[in-house]
C-alpha cells in the first residue's frame, strides 16, 4: 500500500475515491455492478455494499431498476463548492468576461490534472453554435492550447513516453512531434491548437504564471472559418494582455493551495 509523507494510504478511502473516478470517467454511460467489481478487482459483495453507501449519501446514483450506476448529486455539489472558494478561479473570471466581449470568441480557464487539464470557466462565443459548458470536463494536455502551454512551461524530459492517443488526425501521437511544438511555444510566448482537440476548430493557449511552474492557463478558440489574419494578431495582443493583467493583479484569499 502506498505512503504519502508518512502516513499509510486508507484503502477503503482510496477504493471510494476510485470508484467515483471511475463512474465520472464514464460520462453518459452508467455502469453495472459486475463491471465496476471487475475494473476494481474488488469482491462483488463489497462493491455492492460501497455503492449502497454511497447511494444513501447522495455520491452514487442508480436507476429505477438498482441494476445501473452512476455519479450522484454530490459531486456536482462538491465540485461546483471547488470552483466558489478557489481564488484563482474568482481572480480570472472577470477578465474572461473582457477576453469574450472583446474578441467575440470562446474563452477558457483551464488547470494542469497529471496529464490532463480541466476546465473550470468558459465563456462561450455567442458566434459558435456549440453552447455545452466544457467547465468540469478533461482534455488530455497533449491535444489542445490550454494543455500544451502548460507542458512547454516543464522540462520536456518530464513527457511520458508515447504513443499519445489522437482526437483527431491533427493530434500528435508521438513524443517527439509534441516535444518539436513544445519548443516552438516557449520561443512564440504561446500556444496553437490547431483542430487537435476538435476538427473546425484553432485555440491559443496562454500560460498563467502566477505559480511556478504554471498550473493554469487562459485560451481563445475559434473556427477556422473565421480566422483571419487579421483576427489571429487580435487575439494574440488582447489575449497578452489580459495574461499580463491577470499575472499582476492580487489574488486574494488567505489560502495557498497546491
Amino acid at each position: 500500500m502506498p505512503e504519502t509523507a508518512g502516513v499509510r494510504e486508507v484503502k477503503s478511502a482510496a477504493r471510494t475515491v476510485e470508484l467515483l473516478e471511475l463512474l465520472a470517467a464514464r460520462g453518459d454511460r452508467p455502469a453495472r455492478l459486475q463491471e465496476l467489481a471487475d475494473e476494481l478487482g474488488v469482491p462483488r459483495s463489497s462493491m455492492y455494499a460501497l455503492l449502497q453507501t454511497l447511494i444513501t449519501r447522495g455520491w452514487v446514483r442508480t436507476d429505477t431498476t438498482g441494476s445501473l450506476y452512476g455519479v450522484g448529486i454530490r459531486t456536482l455539489l462538491t465540485g461546483t463548492n471547488y470552483l466558489v472558494s478557489d481564488p484563482r478561479v474568482r481572480l480570472v473570471r472577470p477578465y474572461l468576461d473582457e477576453a469574450s466581449q472583446a474578441l467575440g470568441e470562446t474563452i477558457h480557464l483551464g488547470r494542469l490534472d497529471g496529464r490532463n487539464v480541466a476546465y473550470l470557466a468558459t465563456r462561450e462565443s455567442h458566434e459558435y453554435l456549440r453552447t455545452i459548458s466544457r467547465v468540469g470536463r478533461r482534455l488530455p494536455a497533449h491535444v489542445g492550447a490550454l494543455g500544451k502551454a502548460l507542458l512547454a512551461e516543464r522540462p520536456a524530459e518530464d513527457l511520458p513516453e508515447g504513443p499519445y492517443e489522437p482526437l483527431t488526425p491533427n493530434s500528435h501521437t508521438t513524443r517527439e512531434s509534441l516535444t518539436a511544438d513544445l519548443a516552438e511555444i516557449r520561443g512564440r510566448g504561446y500556444s496553437i491548437d490547431r483542430e487537435e482537440g476538435v476538427v473546425g476548430i484553432i485555440g491559443f493557449g496562454f500560460a498563467l504564471h502566477y505559480d511556478s511552474p504554471a498550473q493554469d492557463a487562459i485560451s481563445c478558440s475559434v473556427p477556422v472559418a473565421r480566422l483571419t489574419p487579421e483576427h489571429e494578431d487580435r487575439i494574440v495582443t488582447v489575449m497578452r494582455e489580459i495574461r499580463t493583467r491577470i499575472e499582476s493583479a492580487p489574488t486574494g484569499g488567505t489560502v495557498n493551495w497546491r
